[in-house]
């Protein structure tokens, strides 16, 4: 698949801020064998006084922007165009979870793809015990199932609500109140599965919606999304889940970055330096390409 993305973050605040450093995870990257950037840009207004881009440790693009004058406001605009290819999941050979840590502890790599990186609680993804026996509950012949029977439990368990929760929600408060969006759906999978010792992570991106028949695509109507990897032995590798959806990440998933939980991936974290609060907005169009035969 093909599409051209569109993301638009804008960020009023309630008084103006005198300065402010932050950073900015938003441009997807090229990841072989699942999608390739043909082209893409991000811009600022106000133009900060300092940028850089480069990779953090997981791999994941990052802008580090400055501003020195005052502003009342930061508007974010990144435009790409992806291409998507995801494999198709072939016949299930991953280990059963008994067998995926004896393969586990054979990994020695501290790449920053390694498996171990995703093991231990984190932020929003601590280990609990009431989302470690939810989770027991799915743990069947193989890791992929495993990851597939948590995946599509939670989509059924759980309620999309997009008011009962915010970005600063941990997985154990989303698990108790059993509502909550995509960004929980995917902590509580990832605390279930690393309290299982299987290792799992977030991966930030963008997912296409479709409208209902006949009606027309809304511009603006999608958002920014968030689903799971699954790290499901030496043979199987790295699998995606998504639990808001309970499905495999397909070609509809464009991804932006991953790491342990939302706060390594965040689209934009900082500091200003200003008194009161700030209203953010976020709009996001992805539209696919088709591209007429010559």
């Amino acid at each position: 698949m093909l599409y051209d993305i569109r993301l638009n973050l804008r960020y009023d605040y309630d008084a103006a801020a005198g300065g402010g450093r932050h950073q900015v995870r938003v441009l997807p990257p090229t990841i072989s064998g699942v999608q390739r950037v043909i082209a893409a840009s991000l811009s600022f207004a106000p133009a900060p006084s300092e940028r850089s881009d480069f990779s953090d440790f997981f791999g994941n693009n990052v802008t580090s922007i400055a501003f020195r004058d005052v502003h009342d406001a930061l508007d974010i605009r990144m435009s790409a165009r992806v291409a998507v290819s995801r494999p198709e999941p072939g016949l299930d050979v991953s280990p059963d979870i008994r067998r995926l840590r004896e393969e586990l502890d054979a990994v020695r790599s501290l790449s920053p793809d390694t498996p171990h990186h995703f093991l231990a609680a984190s932020v929003h993804a601590g280990i609990d015990a009431a989302i470690t026996a939810y989770a027991r509950s799915s743990a069947g012949n193989s890791a992929v199932s495993t990851a597939m029977d948590l995946c599509s439990r939670i989509y059924r368990d759980f309620t999309y609500d997009s008011e009962a929760t915010t970005v600063q929600t941990r997985a154990s408060d989303a698990f108790d109140l059993k509502r909550g969006v995509c960004q929980d759906f995917s902590h509580i999978m990832i605390a279930g599965l690393r309290g299982l010792g299987v290792p799992a992570g977030y991966v930030s991106g963008f997912l296409r919606t479709i409208p209902p028949r006949g009606k027309p695509r809304l511009e603006g109507a999608d958002a920014m999304h968030a689903w799971v990897k699954v790290w499901c032995g030496r043979d199987t590798g790295w699998q995606e889940f998504d639990p808001t959806n309970g499905m495999r990440a397909s070609n509809d998933h464009i991804t932006v970055g991953h790491g342990r939980d939302y706060s390594d991936v965040a689209p934009i974290v900082g500091v200003l330096k200003t008194t009161g609060g700030q209203v953010g907005e976020q709009a996001v169009d992805v539209i696919p390409v088709v591209l007429e035969k010559a």
